[in-house]
């Protein structure tokens, strides 16, 4: 039998702590978390509310500094980075996907798709774009305004937006939270289908736990530390 093939850790996150100041003392939002994933897994993060799921992918970003611990994606040290590497960073490495879309009212949904892959010097942005929309079913609506599309149109032009560039890694923070069920249900059935056909890494958090258990792993969270982990667990009842 040959040898398994080693996995190369695209997110590593050693003892990270997030304590934030607050007129009635420190609040400790994260509490010493140690997280290891692998390039194209999926892994889906699941806790209540206010437990620091959201915080957590904020790290696994950049887009939040931990008071303590060391973050490293990609190979790179975020930690080491100011401000304009780190938005350098995510625009080759990192796609985010929010629950509130985020799309630039004032452009069309061809517009807001080919933002990162102008700012990256892609000379031809407008036409991987308009290719992005196509992957997503919205061929025919590349010139409407957020305004003028559905939920779960908007939505699907923030994931086309999110995987315009290829990232090494896709985060997605409750994609569905804004839409009903069924509209919600064909968002992450795409989100499946596009992370099998590039082979991203895939971070989901979410309230739901059922499309936590689609993931390869999952991650339970709860007051700021990971209480559950079946990727750990999987480890240890293999070595048993």
């Amino acid at each position: 039998m040959d040898p398994p093939v080693p996995r190369t850790a695209i997110i590593e996150l050693h003892d990270i702590h997030l304590t934030l100041k607050s007129d009635a003392g420190p609040v400790n939002i994260l509490r010493g978390i140690d997280l290891t994933v692998h390039a194209g897994e999926t892994v889906g993060i699941v806790g209540p509310s206010g437990s620091g799921k959201s915080t957590l992918m904020a790290i696994m970003a950049g887009l939040e500094r931990p008071t303590q611990g060391s973050v490293r994606i990609a190979g790179a040290a975020l930690e080491t980075m100011d401000e304009d590497a780190l938005a350098r960073f995510r625009r080759a490495n990192i796609g985010i996907v929010f629950q509130s879309f985020h799309l630039i009212p004032t452009m069309t949904a061809l517009e807001n798709v080919a933002i990162p892959l102008e700012l990256a010097g892609d000379k031809a942005a407008f036409e991987t774009a308009a290719a992005r929309l196509e992957s997503v079913g919205l061929g025919d609506r590349q010139s409407h305004y957020p305004a003028q599309l559905s939920g779960g149109e908007q939505q699907r032009v923030a994931l086309a937006r999110a995987v315009s560039t290829n990232p090494k890694i896709l985060l997605a923070d409750e994609p569905t939270g804004n839409l009903d069920g069924r509209t919600g249900d064909l968002i992450i059935e795409l989100m499946f289908r596009l992370q099998a056909e590039q082979g991203t890494t895939m971070v989901l958090i979410t309230h739901d736990e059922a499309l936590a258990a689609r993931c390869t792993h999952r991650i339970r969270i709860e007051d700021g530390r990971v209480v559950a982990n079946s990727a750990a667990m999987e480890k240890a009842i293999a070595g048993a």
